[in-house]
């Protein structure tokens, strides 16, 4: 009797076991898991989109502006010192006669002036100037047409290198402002990951800012005098964000820039644009100390005096109607 009953009791657990469903909560679990994984997942694809994936594009954009200014202003001091050289070398060789001495110093510059002249006027009339006024325009909101396009980089790069290079006596930092600008707008069409920038407006006038900044750290090497002006002549309102933007890119581009005279055997190693040579024991005496306080309060003064009666004659100019009818009679 009992073995019997063991038996049946045994067919009917089996059987039980069989009519029962397997359990579904791992299935359950892991469908749960996947749906929250992938809510997870695309939550956090759009905030990198959005946040983080803007952040790093905006950084490797200034990098590489950075890099490629140091380049192009390192290239063009080469080829300004090559002509000046030539011009040195052609006086010194015709010292036979000096007649053809006073045509060579006169012959090349005058030749690089006029082709500067006739280069720009062909390819780009965009490019005359020093473009720092028009670009204030620009980051006021105001569309220039053709000023920041590759035909304008091209005239304007070979404009400043041969007026440069016949030796007037004149600067590149403002050209360079309006070069790294151009600059900065070609990265963000020709590059496709920077496109977002050039569509973005208000980025787009950020970058911009940074590329003034940009400009004249690449002249000079000071990337902290370059973003001082960007801050004092591009705009009347400046982000405190663009401050580290301008910043980076600066200092990516004057650190190239200097290396770039080392690695190419132009300097001995990394040391000041503009050394000095002050006699280290006495670099001053006591008593011009006092001139150069009074010098500091006599300029003070003078700027002073000079912003008041500028704003005195702006004033009186609106308000006199006798000369306003004056001024505009055709």
């Amino acid at each position: 009797m009992y073995g019997q009953y063991t038996k049946e009791l045994g067919d009917y657990v089996k059987g039980r076991q069989q009519n029962i469903p397997a359990p579904a909560i791992h299935g359950s679990t892991n469908e749960e898991f996947s749906k929250y994984g992938g809510k997870i997942s695309s939550t956090l694809e759009v905030v990198w989109r959005h946040s983080f994936a803007k952040l790093s594009e905006d950084w490797v954009f200034l990098t590489l502006l950075g890099l490629v200014m140091a380049v192009l202003s390192f290239a063009m001091d080469y080829g300004i010192d090559f002509t000046n050289e030539g011009r040195i070398w052609l006086f010194k060789d015709m010292t036979f006669n000096q007649y053809l001495q006073y045509i060579a110093w006169v012959l090349l510059p005058v030749s690089l002036i006029t082709f500067a002249a006739g280069f720009v006027h062909l390819v780009a009339p965009q490019s005359i100037g020093s473009g720092i006024p028009e670009m204030k325009t620009i980051l006021r909101g105001v569309a220039l047409k053709e000023f920041l396009t590759l035909r304008t980089l091209i005239a304007k790069v070979v404009g400043v290198t041969a007026t440069l290079g016949s030796g007037l006596p004149l600067g590149k930092e403002g050209p360079f402002v309006h070069i790294a600008s151009i600059t900065a707008t070609l990265l963000t069409k020709v590059i496709t990951s920077f496109k977002g920038i050039y569509e973005n407006e208000s980025r787009n006038t950020e970058m911009l800012a940074a590329a003034c900044a940009v400009g004249v750290a690449s002249c000079f090497g000071a990337p902290i005098g370059g973003v001082l002006f960007s801050i004092e002549v591009t705009t009347v309102y400046f982000a405190v964000r663009n401050y580290w933007r301008g910043f980076f890119s600066a200092v990516c581009s004057a650190t190239v820039f200097r290396l770039l005279a080392v690695w190419f055997n132009k300097a001995e190693t990394v040391k000041a644009f503009f050394p000095t040579h002050f006699t280290m024991e006495y670099p001053f005496d006591p008593q011009e100390l006092t001139v150069f306080a009074l010098l500091g309060v006599v300029c003070g003064i003078i700027g002073a005096g000079y912003v008041w009666a500028h704003r005195q004659y702006v004033l009186f100019m609106r308000q006199s109607k006798r000369m306003n009818s004056f001024l505009q009679k055709k």
